[in-house]
């Protein structure tokens, strides 16, 4: 819109007197002195408003992170970020490598990073000073019978401006600084997530071929269970065709071989299934189709010593928790410091005229500096229940860290519970194993010599390979409780800041206090937000 000042002026209009202009401009500072004033008392009023936080964040015990004595496996060391590899199955690396290339999974955790990552630059762009450049040009026609009497009204005016502005937020109160560091923290819980995603998928790739390898196995020794089966009903066939035996003999030994061929169909299609999942973790990699049988070798059943604190630092699913937690004490600073004053200083230089032939002329020029006070008074509690609202979630996510590094913990100790427990029902069936196999040489000696039918040897024959079958369950069960362990352990997983992390050829007593004194960090952080809390003086909560 023209300036009705130039446009009095080009009409020919008289000028406001001298003395009148002086008046209003004391006016002005009068105005100006009162507001300022204004503004001091409220400014010193609205720093007394935000409301105590009574609550405080506690993290979890550090001395009650221990596993029970009862737990006692050999020491060992943390897994590696590639822990697969040390099964020495070429297959497994392939499966894997697939797994994390191609999986949708990993692609929807890696686009989440980005986003996160994206929002905070966002958040830190949002921060500090802004300068922009703006020109215009209207024409406008004035109405004869309106504000503006003739010769301004009913005549037609052009405005033409060129504008550079710029405004700057001092953010006394660090809003901004604590809005972006809600948003790094977000980013970072996001990174975190990544990892537990990728270590999850490798975890879960390794069960299933474990569990595929073993169904063949099991279907191998199933069908030997089947050939000797086979062979008990031609024995008793051949010892009713004599009248040596009767017909209940002959329907049980068929019995038993109906019910191996029932098993032999369960597994085919569990194995089946097992494929399937498989080659949809590794994003139809074609090495499903080309698989071959292979007896994984389990690892020795180890443990890390005193795993309690450091645990916090392995796990990325418990650094996410711990970010999230960051993140929302960033929140509850942005919300402490909306009760605080606001001020915003903005200036504009530019050219101004109600003609383009005058525009680019020195008397055109515009000069406008001004600051802006933003301080709430009244808001019928508004900011109030936000705050209250941020210091709830942040209580709310300090407690679900806490759950989270107990349930850590219970992980561990149920893995190696029950590795333990595996370990015993081994040494038992070994035992067990091995009587079978000395009753079946010895049912062979006895044959030899003619002591003993051939029905004898082939039921001890029979009660080895049920042996057998009962050594592939408790491996297989020991190679699922090694990667659950392992992935419980955190899958390789470390967390700490580039610049105060290990360096790779430091020796394993500089890794191994880095790796504490990051989970040492981890475990108290939520202690230190509540003394920073505790810090601010009691007139400014």
């Amino acid at each position: 819109m023209p300036d009705p000042l130039h446009l009095s002026r080009a009409a020919g209009v008289p000028a406001v007197p001298v003395a009148a202009t002086r008046k209003a401009r004391r006016s002005v500072r009068r105005a100006s002195a009162a507001a300022l004033a204004a503004s001091a008392l409220a400014l010193v009023s609205g720093c007394l408003s935000v409301p105590p936080d009574a609550r405080r964040a506690a993290g979890p015990d550090a001395t009650q992170l221990h596993l029970a004595p009862s737990i006692a496996l050999p020491d060992g060391a943390w897994p590696t970020e590639q822990w697969w590899r040390a099964y020495g199955d070429p297959q497994l690396d392939e499966l894997i490598a697939r797994a994390l290339d191609g999986n949708p999974s990993l692609a929807t955790a890696r686009a989440r990073v980005e986003s996160a990552r994206a929002l905070a630059g966002a958040q830190r762009a949002a921060a500090g000073g802004s300068v922009d450049a703006v020109a215009g040009l209207n024409r406008q026609r004035y109405s004869a019978n309106g504000f503006f009497p003739p010769p301004l009204g009913g005549a037609w005016y052009n405005d033409a401006s060129v504008q550079l502005r710029a405004s700057y937020d001092f953010d006394w109160w660090g809003k901004h600084r604590a809005l972006v560091a809600a948003a790094l923290g977000e980013a970072n819980a996001r990174q975190a997530e990544g990892a537990q995603a990728a270590q999850a998928l490798a975890a879960t790739v390794a069960q299933s071929y474990f569990r595929l390898q073993m169904l063949w196995a099991r279907q191998d020794n199933l069908a030997a269970q089947a050939a000797v089966q086979r062979a008990l009903v031609a024995d008793r066939q051949a010892r009713m065709a004599h009248g040596l035996v009767g017909q209940d003999a002959l329907q049980s030994a068929e019995l038993a071989l109906a019910e191996l061929a029932q098993q032999a169909a369960r597994w085919e299609r569990d194995a089946a299934r097992e494929r399937e999942a498989l080659r949809a973790l590794a994003a139809g990699a074609p090495i499903v189709e080309r698989l071959a049988h292979a007896q994984p070798a389990p690892q020795d059943d180890t443990l890390p010593r005193e795993p309690g604190l450091e645990l916090l630092a392995r796990r990325p699913d418990l650094q996410a928790a711990r970010w999230r937690v960051e993140s929302q004490l960033g929140r509850v600073t942005a919300a402490q410091a909306a009760f605080r004053p606001d001020l915003n200083l903005s200036a504009a230089i530019g050219l101004d005229s109600i003609t383009l032939g005058t525009l680019l002329r020195y008397p055109s020029r515009t000069l406008l500096g001004g600051a802006l006070l933003d301080l709430p008074l009244f808001d019928s509690g508004r900011l109030q229940a936000q705050l209250g609202i941020e210091r709830a979630e942040r209580e709310t996510l300090v407690a679900e860290y806490n759950e989270a590094v107990v349930n850590a913990l219970r992980d561990v100790a149920m893995e190696g519970a029950t590795l333990q427990a595996i370990a015993r029902e081994t040494q038992v069936h070994e035992a067990a194993a091995r009587s079978a196999a000395q009753l079946a040489a010895n049912a062979e000696a006895r044959q030899a010599r003619g002591l003993a039918d051939r029905a004898a040897v082939l039921q001890a024959r029979q009660e080895m390979l049920r042996q057998r079958d009962t050594d592939l369950q408790l491996l297989d069960a020991r190679l699922q409780t090694q990667v659950a362990l392992v992935k419980a352990l955190g899958g390789g997983y470390r967390a700490g800041a580039p610049a105060g992390a290990a360096p790779a050829h430091a020796g394993a007593g500089t890794a191994r206090a880095s790796s504490k004194a990051g989970a040492a960090q981890a475990a108290t952080y939520p202690n230190q937000a509540a003394a920073r809390l505790a810090a601010i003086p009691s007139s400014t909560r």
